[in-house]
């Protein structure tokens, strides 16, 4: 089959278009013929090596975090699945013609949904929800803030906390072109950080109270005006830290306003978590996802052999939502 392989080398790791073996699944695996795959911010972590820094990253790894595909194969002890059934989900090996995944973790694909649309949820859709209700343990009628709001994660999070019975739903993104896409897809109020202070902003918008959950996806530069725009025991969800991992801490602000950080991250998780996070996205969100209550934006595909220019443009940060690759 073909493949992108991360190739690491003394200068860093490259993809590079491959033939490599079809995998076989495994014992309690599905072998899936990937339709369509998604890039994500943490694929290139992974070209450089870096995306789990407790293992030294591997000469060659097919990249990829997640698929939508049919079911080509079936595993021992696998019951409840059919060849030619849709199904889409986390996995290693993604940027190839088939992949594997445990069982556990395949979702269905709704009907209405294209390939391309189903291979933009798993990675999204799963990390918002993780952040947001189990984590974030949003309740309606509260505020919520989405930095880096135009991003795949970020306009699933917008989505979600709408759905979920957020009063306020406020987002940070770049241009006035983002923030319109994400105002049409429930977002209350949006915030161009490169114009205005969004911490005041957030301020204004709840006249002073704050933001009860913030969903950010940038990291350290924005952790202080992050605290200073919380409401009294608001939750902070760190998801990203694409702008840089550090930052000075105010612990005298945490403590006054009793508020809490939490960090979330798939790369520590064991394989039940990683399942009871699926099994939540289809309890809570696939029925939204069918009937289109919930809707994917997809920015733009590439054929999967273009999986370099794909990821530069993810690099430019110029798209609205997810970038897809087509297989």
């Amino acid at each position: 089959m073909k493949a992108m392989v991360i190739v690491q080398t003394k200068e860093g790791g490259r993809l590079e278009w491959h033939d490599v073996p079809e995998p076989e699944p495994g014992p309690g695996e599905l072998l899936m013929r990937v339709k369509a795959t998604a890039v994500n911010h943490a694929d290139l972590y992974q070209l450089k090596g870096t995306y789990d820094l407790t293992k030294k990253a591997p000469d060659r790894i097919i990249a990829g975090l997640e698929a939508a595909g049919e079911v080509a194969g079936i595993g021992k002890n696998v019951s409840g699945f059919a060849k030619g059934d849709r199904i889409m989900g986390t996995c290693g090996g993604g940027y190839a013609e088939f992949t594997t995944l445990d069982h556990r973790l395949a979702i269905p694909v709704p009907a209405r949904l294209s390939w391309e649309e189903a291979a933009t949820i798993p990675v999204a859709y799963m990390t918002e929800h993780n952040a947001l209700i189990t984590n974030g343990r949003l309740k309606a009628g509260e505020t919520v803030l989405v930095n880096a709001a135009s991003s795949g994660v970020g306009v699933a999070a917008i989505q979600i906390a709408k759905f979920c019975g957020a009063k306020i739903v406020i987002g940070t993104a770049s241009t006035s072109k983002k923030l319109a896409a994400l105002t049409a897809l429930g977002m209350d109020l949006g915030i161009n950080y490169r114009t205005e202070n969004f911490a005041d902003a957030v301020l204004a918008a709840t006249n002073g109270t704050g933001a009860d959950v913030i969903i950010d996806h940038v990291g350290g530069p924005y952790l202080k005006e992050n605290l200073r725009c919380m409401a009294l025991k608001g939750r902070l969800v760190s998801v990203g830290r694409l702008g840089g991992k550090t930052a000075e801490l105010d612990l005298e602000l945490i403590a006054y306003k009793r508020l809490q950080l939490i960090g979330v991250t798939f790369r520590t998780r064991t394989m039940d978590e990683r399942i009871a996070i699926a099994r939540g996205v289809v309890a809570d969100l696939l029925p939204a996802l069918a009937d289109g209550r919930l809707r994917p934006l997809i920015d733009r595909i590439f054929p999967l052999h273009q999986a370099v220019e794909a990821q530069a443009y993810m690099e430019s940060n110029a798209q609205i939502g997810k970038i897809v690759l087509k297989v």
